[in-house]
């Protein structure tokens, strides 16, 4: 190490970067090169981290959330020893089947923390990581002390998730949260005064953190700045002021070097002006090596935590294994299977959100990794638990986070508490706000993170707050979305095994559609099994060979219930389909989706949302009785009758195309 300067060790990292947007021809030059001096400090000083194992528990965290300037981490993989990240793999950067996508992906590379590539992600995602690490401080001791780095951009914090991110990390005092700021001053339209002229370091130190400003180029100032910024008592930002593009001889300093290949010739050039006199893809022995005992030197780190950790007792020790490894007590099926028991012991009529608590009730007992959460609207989502204690700034032995106004926030915040490992959140607001926190939604979906988010007023039944409060294209919305599973319960029984079903799945978020109005219980027989778990089971069966085939979900179950009734009256052979998952009955084999389905000739869909994804089980010539435009303003029954989603729509319906066949 000491006979390897740190603008070499730097200039690695740059030229990996180059070559391998050039041998790409795509991807960002700019940030690595620029970075690559704060990036170098950062690990060869400070970052406790063992290459040979990326996953060890109490490693800090590097998350890069200018997912852009992806080389920069895949250079850094490659030289301090990760051994998925070999030079083949930097060598065929963006390309099919690589290890190196255009922007980290966690579940598909090793020592990727969390997908980034959408702006303002990242950072927002490094709140739940740095929240994770303090709460299970607060619970297992020195086993776990680690820092959250963030290497972020511009246009990181132009995004407004950044707002709700800064003000949550400050409110709370996240003092292991250090954020390392690309202050490049370019974006992909040129100078960042075209479109800003935020004071950054200001606005940082008015959400509450410590921020300040240094020369991104000068290692010792920017090891002092991290030095400073591990002692305080706060959450810091240090704004390293660099040249994107660094080296560069024409193109430094411009947005020319943000987002393209350098080309041939200004590479050339850059190699020059930074002295690497070495072929693509070539990195000196004497470098590599410098690097590789980098990657070595959290090793002693690592063993004196495993020293600690085998010190544990055996059911701690083997607890928070489980837990980091998103296994769920074996007790967790029982406490449904009980609660299952007692609700058709003593039904209740109640909303589907007040189901969720009663499911939450039980839960809590027997799986202690729950974090549970409300974006401001606690009373009306039923979230908070009895005895649920609160997160405050400074004090997290609490299991209840209270996210404030900010869906944006909390949905990113639970991807990164879930990534860390050691706790499963869940999180809620109104069904609507999913607009909001789509896009942390859909990285959470993508990038396979086991989170639960727990939407409520699912519906026009939501009643007198309108149209704009009033979700109708939302189910369409979020089941169209792969990897997302969307549950809508019918009653107090369904919503218990939806949540056993969120529960159990750990490679993927949940989201559950609750009712704001109460909804008459429909099953009123006990069932040991699952039936929600095929995503749609018969929970009436005609009586003799069924004419019609009404399927529902959630609030719709009862007037589909109701309609069987009179149409049995009737004399009309009808059944009834609960659907609270219609993507996870179409994913059923296809032999159990024809036989839930069933083949009555008439076959209508009952759903206070619009038509789109039910054609699939409904046939194109099949009747959906639901919504083809937005709601209003009125008590819930009323809305019902307006729009026409009634048991006796259900009855007309059936019965028109019964006597026309």
């Amino acid at each position: 190490m000491a006979q390897v300067d740190h603008s070499k060790m730097a200039n690695a990292i740059r030229a990996l970067a180059m070559d391998g947007v050039e041998k790409a021809k795509s991807g960002h030059p700019g940030l690595p090169m620029g970075a690559a001096d704060v990036a170098t400090v950062l690990f060869t000083q400070f970052l406790k981290f063992d290459a040979a194992d990326p996953k060890w528990p109490d490693r800090d965290r590097f998350i890069l959330s200018a997912g852009h300037g992806s080389m920069l981490l895949y250079a850094l993989l490659y030289l301090t020893g990760n051994k998925e990240m070999t030079l083949d793999q930097l060598k065929n950067f963006r390309q099919l089947h690589s290890k190196t996508p255009g922007h980290p992906e966690n579940f598909h590379t090793s020592g990727v923390e969390t997908t980034t590539g959408p702006l303002g992600q990242g950072i927002a995602t490094s709140v739940g990581f740095a929240l994770a690490e303090r709460m299970l401080a607060a619970e297992y001791g020195d086993i776990v002390d680690h820092y959250t780095y963030v290497l972020c951009s511009d246009g990181d914090l132009m995004e407004g998730v950044s707002h709700e991110a800064l003000a949550m990390a400050g409110h709370l005092k996240l003092s292991k949260l250090i954020f390392l700021y690309d202050d490049n001053g370019i974006s992909i339209d040129g100078p960042l005064s075209l479109a800003d002229s935020v004071d950054q370091v200001a606005r940082f130190k008015a959400h509450g953190w410590n921020a300040v400003h240094v020369d991104g180029h000068d290692q010792v100032a920017i090891a002092a700045a991290i030095k400073q910024a591990q002692a305080s008592d706060r959450p810091s930002m240090i704004a390293c002021k660099t040249k994107i593009g660094f080296g560069a001889p024409t193109r430094a300093g411009t947005s020319k070097a943000h987002g393209e290949p350098l080309g041939a010739e200004e590479l050339a050039g850059a190699k020059k002006a930074l002295d690497w006199n070495y072929g693509p893809f070539e990195v000196p022995d004497d470098i590599l090596q410098a690097w590789r005992n980098v990657g070595k030197q959290g090793a002693s780190a690592h063993a004196d935590w495993q020293k600690r950790f085998d010190a544990l007792p055996d059911d701690k020790r083997s607890e928070f294994t489980r837990r980091n490894d998103h296994v769920r007590p074996t007790a967790m099926a029982d406490a449904i299977l009980t609660l299952k028991k007692k609700l058709i012991a003593e039904p209740q009529t109640v909303a589907t959100r007040k189901a969720s608590e009663l499911a939450l009730e039980a839960l809590v007992q027997v799986v202690p990794e729950m974090v549970i959460g409300s974006a401001d609207l606690t009373p009306s989502n039923n979230t908070r638990t009895k005895g649920a204690i609160e997160v405050k700034p400074g004090e997290f032995k609490g299991r209840y986070i209270h996210y404030g106004i900010r869906e944006m926030g909390m949905a990113a915040a639970m991807n990164g508490i879930a990534l860390h490992g050691g706790f499963i959140p869940a999180g809620a607001t109104f069904m609507c706000f999913t607009d909001y926190a789509r896009p942390a939604m859909r990285i959470s979906a993508l990038a396979q993170i086991p989170v639960i988010y727990i939407m409520t007023h699912d519906s026009i039944g939501l009643g007198e707050d309108g149209p704009t409060h009033q979700p109708v294209e939302h189910l369409a919305a979020m089941r169209a979305m792969p990897n997302m599973r969307v549950f809508r319960p019918a009653d107090t029984v369904e919503t218990a095994e939806c949540w056993q079903l969120a529960m159990e799945k750990t490679n993927g978020p949940t989201m559950l559609a609750l009712s704001r109005q109460n909804l008459t219980p429909v099953r009123t027989t006990h069932h040991d099994d699952n039936l929600c778990a095929d995503g749609g089971y018969e929970l009436i069966a005609a009586k003799g060979k069924a004419a019609v085939s009404i399927f529902a979900s959630g609030s719709e179950v009862e007037i589909a219930v109701a309609a069987q009734k009179q149409l049995a009256d009737k004399g009309i052979a009808t059944r009834v389909v609960s659907v609270p998952s219609l993507e996870l009955l179409l994913e059923q084999p296809e032999e159990r989706q024809k036989a839930i389905i069933g083949d009555a000739p008439i076959k209508i869909a009952v759903e206070a949302a619009v038509r789109f994804g039910w054609d699939a089980v409904i046939g194109h010539d099949g009747t959906f009785i639901g919504m083809k435009g937005f709601g209003s303003s009125a008590p819930a029954k009323e809305l019902y009758k307006l729009f026409g989603i009634t048991a006796e729509a259900v009855v007309e319906a059936a019965t028109s195309k019964h006597n026309a066949a």
